[in-house]
């Protein structure tokens, strides 16, 4: 069973899946980024889910390769804030994310940027064929983290985009993949380099041995 939700782009939520997500700071990102990723996202999702195995085979691919262009979208961009720089910011979102673990979903991995977040998670269940929504998790992080974060920067207003863009995994490989991307965004950044340098990270105890 898949749960699916809409906001402006298509979610989807497969009952006890891995969930790459990643959210962003209100204005980071230019208006004419966003419209293009959703509409191609929109568009390889359509083909997923209503043609032949090669196409969706392909499509699958390509839906994969999206997401880490919008990394590099986010990377790139000259405009809006970049508040996760402060250390206290990155600080309280790092344990707005631990504080939900084990309560809403088992926190794989996650890495704070300077105006985005990338986390891995496997929702929790609430009772049988029903888990803890996408929508509710981020709902959680994110108000608790943008109220705080606003007091610190002494200013009102919208802090998160009120969407996140995920990618659920389709296999162990691809989870452990997903992770090694995670962590290694801040040497990608040239900001550190090695992965274990970066303050604002965190990778799940069980898996270290697995990600080198």
């Amino acid at each position: 069973m898949k749960q699916v939700y809409y906001r402006h782009l298509p979610h989807i939520q497969p009952l006890g899946a891995t969930i790459f997500v990643t959210f962003r700071l209100a204005g980071s990102l230019p208006q004419e980024v966003i419209d293009q990723l959703k509409e191609e996202k929109n568009t390889l999702i359509k083909i997923i889910r209503n043609c032949p195995d090669k196409a969706r085979s392909i499509a699958k691919k390509e839906l994969k390769q999206l997401y880490y262009r919008y990394d590099e979208f986010l990377h790139n961009s000259s405009v809006g804030p970049h508040y996760l720089r402060i250390g206290k910011i990155a600080e309280l979102v790092c344990d707005s994310m631990k504080y939900w673990d084990q309560k809403k979903y088992d926190l794989l991995a996650y890495c704070v940027m300077s105006n985005h977040v990338h986390k891995v998670i496997v929702p929790l269940s609430i009772k049988e064929d029903e888990y803890y929504s996408l929508a509710d998790i981020m709902h959680s992080i994110k108000s608790y983290s943008a109220s705080e974060a606003n007091k610190i920067l002494d200013r009102k207003g919208q802090f998160w985009t009120h969407e996140s863009f995920d990618h659920y995994c389709r296999s162990e490989g691809e989870e452990l993949e997903v992770i090694k991307y995670v962590l290694n965004n801040p040497v990608k950044a040239g900001l550190v380099k090695n992965a274990k340098h970066w303050k604002w990270s965190y990778v799940k105890e069980e898996l270290k041995d697995y990600i080198g």
